[in-house]
């Protein structure tokens, strides 16, 4: 039998000592992170959360209902199961994943966005998401009007948001979701650290022919303005298609809403360059 090269030796040794990729993705799923994929309406996928971070998805949106004080994950009120909370599909989880990667959901990885819309009142919602991510605390990013340090767990609360209560206190282990109209209001980006839109309400193209010049500059000043501002970007009531995570990429928008998981996920990989340097973010 001919000797094994050196080379071939190692990858083989690496590849039975462990299951991490060489690209450092964490252990459990083998996936590459993902910075810029966005679940949305995460919930609705038959394994929540998992299905997303199997993919090398970074951020997740979760829709909430304050039900009998229970957070209740659900898209619609007729829809709300005692055993959906969000302690049980998305905390629980993600601090079993932190715990057994060192510390991060993806080993070595940035921390995972929680995007979470209150679907109930605002104030009530909050003071009972308040007390359960105090449960968390040592796994979320916190925010001051010193600093920003972030955890393992970024969460942001998007739809009835208690912009006033949140950003009156000292301490904040949550952040808000805000919306183009924000961005030149000088609210602190460590109360508004992302800005969200329904894209239909400021573009007229679908996905489908072409992308004005018009709109493509549009589009551009408004992540320019965002990140001048270090706010991240995100668009909602975008179409899964090439064509229009292409241009949302070329934009430098943060982050890619998508409902087909495996579909952004290959669009992320083969991209020029975006394997590399998601893996190192």
């Amino acid at each position: 039998m001919k000797t094994l090269s050196k080379s071939l030796v190692f990858l083989l040794s690496v590849s039975l000592v462990s299951p991490v990729s060489v690209f450092g993705a964490e252990p459990e799923s083998g996936a590459i992170p993902l910075v810029r994929a966005h679940a949305h309406n995460d919930y609705e996928h038959k394994r929540p959360l998992l299905d997303a971070l199997d993919h090398g998805f970074c951020s997740v949106e979760a829709d909430v209902h304050l039900v009998n004080g229970k957070l209740l994950v659900a898209h619609d009120l007729n829809q709300v199961r005692e055993d959906r909370t969000l302690q049980a599909l998305y905390l629980d989880p993600l601090r079993a994943r932190a715990n057994a990667n060192g510390g991060r959901v993806f080993r070595g990885g940035p921390s995972v966005t929680l995007l979470i819309d209150f679907k109930s009142e605002a104030e009530t919602t909050y003071a009972a998401l308040r007390s359960v991510l105090g449960n968390y605390i040592d796994l979320l990013t916190s925010f001051s009007d010193t600093g920003a340090v972030e955890r393992a767990i970024t969460v942001v609360i998007s739809g009835n948001r208690p912009i006033k209560t949140l950003s009156q206190e000292p301490m904040r282990y949550a952040a808000i979701d805000g919306r183009i109209g924000d961005l030149g209001n000088e609210v602190s980006n460590r109360i508004i650290p992302l800005i969200s839109n329904n894209w239909s309400s400021l573009f007229q193209w679908r996905g489908i022919g072409e992308f004005s010049e018009s709109e493509r500059a549009k589009l551009k000043e408004m992540v320019r303005l965002a990140r001048q501002e270090g706010r991240r970007v995100r668009f909602w009531s975008t179409p899964d298609s090439v064509r229009m995570w292409k241009e949302l990429l070329d934009a430098d928008v943060d982050l890619i809403n998508a409902d087909d998981l495996s579909g952004l996920q290959a669009f992320l990989l083969r991209h020029t360059g975006e394997k590399r340097r998601e893996s190192r973010d």
